[in-house]
C-alpha cells in the first residue's frame, strides 16, 4: 500500500478498530453490546409515517432534514427535565464525543481519562493533537476519584485540560456513584468534566450524572440510543450540559456537517423517547438477565466484576481468556477479548436474551469440562 499522497496527519493515525460484525450463520453474537430486544414498535411506526405511511412514496426523503433536529432535542429535554438549548445531538455518541474532544477538551494542558477504557479516547487525542494522561484504575478495576483530584497522583503535575470517563466504565462495567462525580466537580472547576454514559440506563435510577448539570456549568453528559433504546443501527447520540458548552459543540458540528441526523433517525429517536414504558420494560429485562448470567458464570468458577451495564466482565482462574474466546467462536458464540495489559485474561460478554445466555453457559461448561 502506497502512502505517497497521504497527509502527515493520516500517516500518524492509529485508527480505532470497532467491534467485529461477523457474517456467520446461527451466530450467538455477544461481542458488541447491542440490546437483545428490538426497538419500540412506536419507532417503526414513526419511521413509516416519515416515509408517508403504507401508501407513501418516501417523498419526504428528497428534502433535507432539520439541521437542528429540534423535535429530538425537545424530546430529550422533556425526558430529562432540561431546556432544549442544553441538548446537543449527533450521529451516534462516537461522533458527539469526537466533537467534544475538539470543542471542549483541546487545550494547553493534557486531559485525563482511565488507563482501561474506550480505545477511541486515545484515537481522538491522536487525531486532534491532544495530550493526555491515562490514570490507572484501582486494584479492583474501579475509577478512583482521588487520583483525579490530586495532580501528583495522576502523574500530571499541573492543571488538566479536562477529564473524561465512561460511567459505567467500559469494558469493566463498574459504576461510579453520583456522589463521587460530584466530589470531583466540587474541586475540578477550571476544566470540563465529561461523563460518557452509554450504558447508564442499566445501572438504576440514581446512576446518571444528569441531575448535576444545573449545579455545575462545566459538566457535560453524553449518552446514546444504541444500547438501552435498541437503536445501534440508527446512529443517534446526544450530550446535555450548560448552554455554553452546547454552543461550542454546535460550532464544531456546523463546521463539519450540518446534517448529522437524517429524517428517519430523528423520527425514530423521538418515538423512542416518547415510549418510556417500553424503554423501562426492556431495561428491566436486561438487568434481570444480567443477574442470572452473573450467577451462572460464578457457578462455573468465573470471577465476574460488579456490572451496571448490559455486559459482564469475567475471567476464569485457570483458563486463558483468548483460548476460551476461540473455543466459543468455534461453537458460533462471539464474545470480546481484549489483548491489553491488566485485562488480557478477561472476557467482555454482552447480556443477550435468556436463551442466548443459556447457550453461552452450556458451551462454557462443555469447554471447562475438557482438560486444558
Amino acid at each position: 500500500m502506497s502512502t505517497k499522497y497521504w497527509s502527515a496527519t493520516a500517516r500518524g493515525l492509529t485508527p480505532y478498530v470497532p467491534g467485529e460484525q461477523p457474517k456467520l450463520a446461527n451466530l450467538v453474537k455477544l461481542n458488541t453490546n447491542e440490546n437483545p430486544y428490538p426497538p419500540s414498535p412506536r419507532v417503526l411506526e414513526a419511521i413509516r409515517a416519515e416515509l408517508g405511511g403504507s401508501a407513501g412514496n418516501g417523498d419526504a426523503l428528497r428534502l433535507y432534514p432539520d439541521p437542528a433536529a429540534s423535535r429530538l432535542k425537545q424530546a430529550i429535554a422533556d425526558h430529562h427535565g432540561l431546556a432544549a438549548n442544553q441538548v446537543f445531538v449527533g450521529n451516534g455518541s462516537d461522533e458527539v464525543l469526537a466533537h467534544v474532544f475538539l470543542g471542549l477538551l483541546k487545550h494547553a494542558h493534557p486531559i485525563l481519562f482511565p488507563d482501561i477504557t474506550y480505545s477511541f479516547y486515545p484515537v481522538y487525542c491522536g487525531l486532534y493533537g491532544i495530550d493526555h494522561v491515562a490514570v490507572p484504575l484501582d486494584q479492583d478495576y474501579a475509577i478512583a476519584i482521588d487520583d483525579y483530584l490530586h495532580a501528583e497522583a495522576s502523574g500530571q503535575g499541573g492543571p488538566n485540560g479536562g477529564i473524561i470517563f465512561p460511567n459505567p466504565n467500559a469494558p469493566t462495567g463498574r459504576l461510579l456513584a453520583r456522589g463521587e462525580i460530584e466530589r470531583l466537580l466540587q474541586v475540578n472547576t477550571e476544566s470540563v468534566v465529561v461523563v460518557d454514559e452509554a450504558y447508564v440506563d442499566f445501572g438504576g435510577a440514581a446512576a446518571s450524572a444528569i441531575p448535576l448539570i444545573d449545579k455545575y456549568p462545566n459538566l457535560l453528559v453524553v449518552q446514546t440510543l444504541s444500547k438501552s433504546r435498541s437503536l445501534a443501527g440508527l446512529r443517534v447520540g446526544f450530550a446535555v450540559g450548560h448552554a455554553d458548552l452546547i454552543e461550542a459543540l454546535n460550532r464544531v458540528k456546523d463546521s463539519f456537517n450540518s446534517y448529522p441526523l437524517d429524517r428517519l433517525a430523528i423520527a425514530g429517536a423521538v418515538a423512542a423517547f416518547e415510549d418510556r414504558a417500553y424503554f423501562e420494560q426492556t431495561c428491566r429485562a436486561v438487568v434481570a438477565s444480567r443477574a442470572v448470567l452473573t450467577d451462572r458464570l460464578r457457578a462455573l468458577g468465573f470471577e465476574v466484576l460488579p456490572s451496571a451495564a448490559n455486559f459482564v466482565f469475567a475471567r476464569h482462574p485457570t483458563r486463558d481468556a483468548g483460548t476460551l474466546a476461540a473455543a466459543l467462536r468455534a461453537r458460533s458464540i462471539i464474545v470480546r477479548h481484549f489483548r491489553q495489559p491488566r485485562i488480557e485474561q478477561f472476557l467482555r460478554i454482552t447480556v443477550g436474551t435468556d436463551d442466548q445466555c443459556g447457550l453461552l453457559v452450556d458451551a462454557l461448561r462443555q469447554i471447562l469440562a475438557t482438560p486444558a
